[in-house]
């Protein structure tokens, strides 16, 4: 992978991470795109994962703070009961990660039209945003398992997982900041967890590849626009703004399949 690409790609997950176009989506056009196989994107592919969490946890560092500092109080408040919502919201995605993603990922490697298909899918899931009637709740348990399954469907590539999951805790009528932090936070565990897993991969691919500097760049990239992407996402949702996004996708998806059937 030359420094360019990591640069272009690291840029791509970065953003794509948070704003809801999907970023699994457009790491696969970028890698078709590249002609990036599978065994050379694993250890990018992990590592720029890595420096979307770190992004996650400089920006919402106060909430992830309080949260923390409430765990070990060892008292039912509110605050632990938060935490609670986040981990009943993780286990769809967790089941589904641990039992079906490399299954997955083998089945869109390199499949631009398919991707494509989701990505109007994303552009389709962006609407249910307008179902907000601006009740303004709180996320309860039952919005928590709901938008978890929300999430265990954006694992599919196209599929933004912000999106998704965002839309959703909106159409369940939770209050917009509540449900882009809810959102942000969900996702620390699942990432840091399939990172773990993979890490015996990396360690034999970072054996056999000599040149580390694409990598590290790609790490930066992907943290720095990570960070802006997020607090942009944040200050979106507020303002009502992600629907204009599934004209994006509506494109972007169009685009993929037209140049994937062109290149059969």
């Amino acid at each position: 992978m030359s420094i360019p690409e990591a640069i272009i790609l690291g840029i791509l997950q970065g953003i794509t991470e948070f704003l809801p176009v999907s970023s699994s989506g457009h790491i696969e056009l970028g890698k078709a795109i590249f002609n990036i196989t599978s065994a050379d994107n694993l250890a990018f592919t992990i590592l720029v994962h890595g420096a979307t969490v770190l992004s996650i946890l400089v920006v919402l560092r106060r909430e992830i703070w309080q949260l923390l500092r409430a765990l070990f109080r060892f008292e039912w408040n509110e605050e632990t009961q938060y935490l609670a919502k986040l981990a009943v919201s993780m286990v769809p995605v967790g089941i589904v990660g641990l039992f079906f993603e490399d299954a997955i990922a083998q089945l869109f490697n390199g499949r631009v039209v398919m991707v494509g298909c989701f990505l109007i899918g994303t552009g389709f899931i962006l609407q249910l945003s307008r179902l907000d009637r601006g009740q303004n709740k709180p996320v309860g348990f039952t919005q928590a398992i709901i938008i978890g399954l929300a999430q265990a469907v954006a694992i599919l590539p196209g599929i933004s997982r912000s999106g998704t999951t965002i839309a959703t805790a909106l159409a369940l009528g939770v209050a917009k900041p509540q449900a882009t932090r809810f959102s942000f936070l969900m996702v620390l565990a699942p990432i840091m967890g399939a990172t773990l897993l993979k890490m015996k991969d990396l360690e034999h691919e970072a054996a056999t590849t000599t040149d580390l500097l694409p990598y590290a760049i790609g790490f930066l990239t992907a943290f720095v626009s990570g960070a802006i992407a997020c607090r942009w996402m944040l200050n979106l949702v507020q303002g009502g703004k992600i629907t204009w996004f599934s004209v994006y996708c509506f494109a972007i998806g169009l685009i993929a399949i037209v140049s994937g059937l062109w290149t059969q």
